[in-house]
């Protein structure tokens, strides 16, 4: 079975075959990152790091704003209506786009597409880490690695969500850091940690989540600490604390001109986000801020592969367990406190979003950075359960195993086949079930399919298309990644002047009315129908 696979695998082979897992990594995602639509998002994404690099420009050579052209179109960081957003990501975007991209829209978006992937590979890297030290073997490690990779949704938007992916993978980061300095304490962890906890804060302002668990992990060993040693944990803590606000502070320029102020408002932000839209959900639409408290756990259910799920479970049963058993005892033990921290790293900010009853939208993408937790506590339960085939149940076991592998490779073939729409993966839901209850394509991603059928399909003239509001927004980004010529001859007009009529499906899941039009294409994934355009009647 994979336990004594493992056991048997040598250790020589590690660098090669970590080298080998992420070299292909990289190289899947330099041949897949051209496939992938322009989200929602971001162009205001890519408008907010802008904003900021006009900011930053204009406090050190404002002469250079005044020379450049197109600087009175970005408006003012003062007053800016994202302008408490993290830009750690944006402000580096930005600057390259200027540099290499020369506004060619389609050269930029690959360019951003494939910055993204880069922070998915951190996170990546990030999880193999974290299980490497837990699991004291590399191979479990990888094994993390590679569920990560073979999770659907995630894998979509490593292309494209250069929010929540990006804060997944610097909050993974900061994780890995915590786990080293907490394996072998010492100064330059303690600053390297602070600067991962410090990036995580500028990408999203609930990186400082980070902090809580740092000193929690870092003093649960305090009642056996000789004094000389806890004068030494407090002192790497205060050193932790000090670079994490000093890189908070550098990046994220919002707070230059008040940082303590600044960040309290950003915090007030965050919790009462202003989102004015509904969330379709389970066949009801809610506002954001009155989901029900089941929204976040069933969207991950629903949309997480089952074996995943399941090795969690008994990842978290065995923790439980251990716990029960050892007491407070237990807490003296190196692997049940990074069990704990897994489990904590979890459960913690799901529970306090629903006791909080804080804001969702799009699914459960904002909570996407518990989800390397959930793979972890997964490799946990194999771990567990790999131990007790040892032992007895041997059959048993590897009749598991067995199920999950094939499970794990039918994950993987399904991503191929939707390919390149894998962020609209349900793990067991129909078709028609899904369509019935659940959103769609809310990133609007769909709509580069439609645009290019309508290319096709009308090689030449002006193509007069009609989606109904706020839909303007998508057709018009996904317009960005074609080329110039072909982008102009898309023309968004009211209805009755239209050619075509384009629907993804978000808001209204019922099929549309004869007056439409005809139904000339549809695009399904999974038998799930997430794009149709209509041709318009002849006038």
């Amino acid at each position: 079975m994979l336990a004594d696979w493992l056991s048997a695998t040598s250790i020589p082979g590690r660098r090669w075959v970590v080298g080998t897992f992420f070299g292909l990594l990289v190289l899947l995602g330099l041949a897949l990152h051209r496939d992938y639509g322009v989200s929602w998002d971001e162009p205001t994404d890519h408008l907010n790091g802008l904003v900021n690099v006009k900011y930053i420009v204009g406090l050190i050579a404002p002469e250079k704003v005044s020379q450049e052209p197109s600087a009175h179109l970005i408006p003012p960081l003062q007053g800016y209506r994202d302008n408490d957003h993290g830009v750690i990501f944006e402000i580096p975007v930005a600057a390259l786009s200027y540099v290499f991209t020369h506004n060619d829209s389609q050269a930029f978006y690959y360019m951003r597409h494939l910055l993204i992937f880069g922070t998915f590979v951190l996170a990546v890297w990030g999880i193999y880490e974290i299980g490497r030290i837990r699991f004291a073997d590399w191979r479990w490690g990888l094994l993390a690695a590679l569920l990560l990779v073979l999770s659907p949704r995630l894998f979509a938007e490593a292309f494209f969500n250069g929010k929540d992916v990006l804060f997944m993978g610097l909050f993974t980061l900061g994780m890995a850091t915590l786990v080293r300095l907490h394996d072998r304490p010492s100064t330059w962890r303690a600053v390297l940690h602070g600067l991962a906890i410090g990036l995580a804060i500028d990408a999203r302002i609930l990186g400082s989540l980070l902090i809580p668990f740092t000193v929690v992990l870092m003093l649960l060993e305090w009642p056996r600490l000789a004094t000389p040693e806890r004068r030494r944990r407090l002192g790497l803590l205060a050193i932790m604390l000090a670079v994490a606000i000093i890189t908070t502070i550098v990046g994220w320029p919002y707070l230059w001109e008040n940082p303590l102020g600044n960040f309290v408002a950003a915090f007030r932000n965050m919790s009462h986000y202003p989102w004015t839209f509904t969330n379709y959900y389970l066949g009801q639409y809610y506002k954001a801020s009155a989901i029900p408290w089941h929204y976040a756990p069933v969207w991950m259910l629903v949309t997480t592969p089952i074996p995943y799920v399941l090795a969690a479970l008994v990842g978290l049963v065995v923790v439980v367990v251990q716990v029960v058993r050892a007491g407070w005892r237990g807490l003296l033990e190196r692997d049940l406190r990074l069990d704990l921290l897994l489990a904590g790293w979890l459960l913690g900010p799901l529970l306090l979003i629903i006791a909080l009853h804080s804001a969702l939208y799009d699914s459960w993408r904002h909570v996407y950075f518990v989800y390397p937790a959930l793979v972890l506590l997964a490799v946990r339960g194999a771990v567990a359960l790999a131990t007790v085939g040892r032992r007895r149940l041997r059959w048993a076991v590897l009749t598991l195993a067995v199920l999950g592998v094939l499970e794990t490779a039918h994950t993987a073939i399904r991503m191929v086949r939707m390919h390149p729409y894998q962020n609209l993966y349900f793990s067991f839901l129909s078709a028609p079930v899904v369509e019935a209850l659940f959103e769609r394509d809310y990133w609007g991603l769909t709509f580069r399919h439609g645009l290019e059928w309508m290319l096709q399909h009308q090689p030449q003239g002006p193509i007069r298309v009609y989606v109904r509001w706020p839909w303007y927004n998508p057709l018009y980004n996904n317009s960005l990644i074609l080329k110039p010529e072909q982008a102009q001859r898309i023309k968004y007009v009211p209805l009755e002047q239209a050619d075509y009529f384009m629907t993804a499906y978000r808001w209204h899941p019922q099929t549309y009315a004869d007056s439409m039009g005809t139904e000339v294409h549809t695009l399904r994934t999974e038998g799930i129908k997430i794009l149709s355009i209509f041709r318009r009647p002849t006038k």
